[in-house]
Formats: C-alpha cells, sequence, structure tokens
C-alpha cells in the first residue's frame, strides 16, 4: 500500500487558528525541474484556501516559470488544472514535477512555459498536504477554491512580479472540471483576480451520469474513489451511512492509493458490494451531493473553450455537449471542438488548439456576456 504521508516536513499540515486569507502564502521553497522542458525557476507552495463549506484548510501546488519569457511586464499566468491523481501516496503534482520526479500533464506544462507564461498547478484539497486527506475528489467548490486562490498566491510571491498579471485556466476531466468551476466562481470568488478565459477538454460536468455509467466496469476505481471524495468533501452530511462493515474497511484502504493503483485494484467491481443496497446513488444524502455537483449553472463571465472526443469511453461526449448548450443558452463566449478520437486522443489532440485560444483570450479583457456561439465542429 502507498504510504499516504511525505515525510517531507514542508508538506506538513500548519494549523489556521489565525484564520488567514485566501491565497496567503504560508510555506514556500524553492525547487528544480530538471525534467520539465522550458521551465526556469519553479517553486512549491502551501497557501490557505477554503473547502466548499468555506472552512480554512492548507493546500499544496507548484509554481514554473518559464525560461524564455517573450512578453514585456509581468508573465501571463495559466492555471493548470491537472487531471485526477489519486487520492492519497506521493502522487501530488507539485511532487512530481520537482527534482527527478516526472508528471503524466509534463508535456502539456511545457507547451505553456514555451509560449513565457508562469505556470500554477494546483495539488487539490487533500492532495500532498499529510494529515488532510483523502483527496476532495469531484467536489467543484474545492477545486474552484484551491485553483484561484493559488492564483492569489501567485500574484503575491515575491521572487515575481506578478501582482498585475493576467491568468488564464486549463484542464482536461477532473482537471477540466476544475477550470471550469472556478471560471463560474471567480466574479464570487475573487473578483479581483484577471482572469481572461479558460480551455477545458472532456469537461466532468455531471459526476452523478458518470459514476453510474462507470461504475462496475474498467474505470469502477473512479467510482469509488467518487464516493470517497464527495463524502470527504461533505463531511456535515453522514455520506457513508449505507456502508457495510466491509465497505469502511476499504474505503480505509482505497483512501490511501494513486489513481493507477485505484483503476487495477477496483476493477470490474460495483459500489454495491460495499453498500447495503444495491444503488447506493438512489439515497436521499447522495442525491443531494451529485445534484449540487452540476456544472453550467452559473456563467462564466470570461471565453471558455470546450473540446472533446467523440470517441470517448471515459466520459461521454454527450456530457460535454451538455454542457456546451448550458453555456450558450447563458450567453456565455463560447467555442466548441470535437475531435474523432478517444479520451486520450482528445487530450493530445486538442492542446495546441486549447493554448491556441488561451493565448488569444490573454489579448483582450472578456466582456460580461459573449455573442450566440457558433455550432460544435468536428476535426
Amino acid at each position: 500500500m502507498t504510504d499516504p504521508t511525505t515525510l517531507d516536513d514542508f508538506y506538513r499540515s500548519p494549523t489556521l487558528d489565525f484564520n488567514p486569507h485566501p491565497g496567503e502564502i504560508l510555506r514556500r521553497r524553492a525547487v528544480a525541474t530538471p525534467r520539465l522542458r522550458g521551465a526556469n525557476c519553479a517553486w512549491q507552495l502551501v497557501y490557505a484556501t477554503r473547502t466548499g463549506r468555506r472552512a480554512p484548510i492548507p493546500a499544496s501546488g507548484i509554481v514554473i516559470t518559464p525560461e524564455n519569457a517573450e512578453l514585456a511586464g509581468p508573465s501571463p499566468i495559466l492555471l493548470y488544472c491537472p487531471i485526477f491523481h489519486g487520492l492519497g501516496g506521493r502522487c501530488a503534482p507539485s511532487q512530481l514535477l520537482a527534482g527527478e520526479g516526472t508528471d503524466p500533464e509534463a508535456g502539456f506544462i511545457a507547451i505553456a512555459l514555451e509560449r513565457g507564461w508562469t505556470v500554477a498547478a494546483p495539488d487539490g484539497l487533500g492532495l500532498g498536504m499529510t494529515g488532510l486527506g483523502p483527496h476532495h475528489f469531484l467536489a467543484g467548490s474545492a477545486a474552484a477554491h484551491a485553483v484561484l486562490d493559488l492564483a492569489r498566491a501567485v500574484r503575491a510571491l515575491p521572487e515575481l512580479d506578478a501582482a498585475q498579471a493576467p491568468c488564464v485556466a486549463w484542464g482536461y476531466a477532473d482537471g477540466g472540471r476544475a477550470a471550469i468551476w472556478a471560471a463560474e466562481q471567480q466574479p464570487q470568488y475573487a473578483p479581483e483576480l484577471d482572469l481572461r478565459g479558460v480551455a477545458a477538454g472532456a469537461v466532468v460536468a455531471d459526476p452523478g451520469a458518470l459514476i453510474g455509467e462507470i461504475d462496475g466496469g474498467a474505470w469502477a476505481g473512479l467510482a469509488l474513489a467518487g464516493l470517497i471524495g464527495l463524502g470527504r468533501a461533505y463531511p456535515h452530511l453522514p455520506m457513508r451511512h449505507l456502508l457495510t462493515d466491509e465497505g469502511h474497511e476499504t474505503i480505509e484502504r482505497a483512501q490511501e492509493l494513486d489513481a493507477a493503483e485505484l483503476l487495477v485494484t477496483y476493477r470490474n467491481t460495483p459500489l454495491a458490494r460495499w453498500c447495503e443496497r444495491d444503488d447506493p446513488w438512489d439515497d436521499p444524502m447522495w442525491r443531494y451531493a451529485l445534484a449540487n455537483e452540476t456544472s453550467g449553472r452559473h456563467a462564466p463571465q470570461v471565453p471558455v473553450h470546450l473540446y472533446h472526443g467523440t470517441e470517448d469511453t471515459l466520459v461521454p461526449v454527450a456530457m460535454g455537449r451538455h454542457l456546451f448548450a448550458e453555456y450558450r443558452t447563458l450567453g456565455v463566449d463560447l467555442s466548441w471542438l470535437e475531435y474523432t478520437t478517444s479520451h486520450s486522443g482528445a487530450a493530445a489532440d486538442g492542446a495546441a488548439e486549447a493554448v491556441a485560444r488561451l493565448a488569444n483570450y490573454l489579448l483582450r479583457r472578456p466582456a460580461a456576456t459573449g455573442p450566440t456561439s457558433p455550432s460544435p465542429q468536428t476535426t
């Protein structure tokens, strides 16, 4: 089993009895990223943020400056929202990108660095920090707060001239979900940020629908991770009241695993195996939580680029099309591209266009509402 601690005092949770401001830097240190193309200086940060219930909590992340900044003035900030890395263990992006480690999304981050952008990647609530897990997987507000408060921390980082820097957000799958939620919540939660736009692929816009699709199949480990992550994010509700004794033991083991271990260990295993009813998601508590986690209920005030693979067997393309339609109804300045490829294929094929869209967004301040969106395109 993966050790849930980092054995690194830097990541030990500080006490927040002084109620720090969201985005306040609690701890920072310079780190090397020798295997990350285009990187210059980098820092691991521990910063103050808020849970979905607005309780103060520390979170970790990494900030990486570009080797060649080509633009005059402060370097734009890319808030890079990582895919799901796991519920625990040494799998946080800020740990994997530092030293001799690697991260599965290092290539995407390198594209942004080569543009001359500073990249800030949050680990997400409960991941990276010792003793605060498991990761709040699929909790939209928690993810948004981690993203937006990291942007605040970057603006305050004394080594950077970033107090007035514009920012954009980019993510795929669960990372796309975090980017979208950050855009939806930014006007109320962090209005001082100069957010210019968002690119998000294969967005997990409706966790309830997704969990129903993958439960008991090849991706069943992610369904279990969703139960654990949302249960952690809603501590005021009895989210685990449906579990059997075996179910409680399973969760204790699973909440320390990374994504790969979850997928291998719980492949083709339905959640009903550990619950007292065959359809645990039909419980009133879970219906409430899942309904509260749908995207598209608030209009981002910045341009949004969505993309998806038509052959995606993890996050169905219909979910992305539905989010596109919801945003179009809300008058969001919107674009959409479909790629005739798989989940991982669309992540790779859509990256260049996503970065190009973000570069264009950085050149203009968005209006409060955008024009009518075009029809979906396929490539």
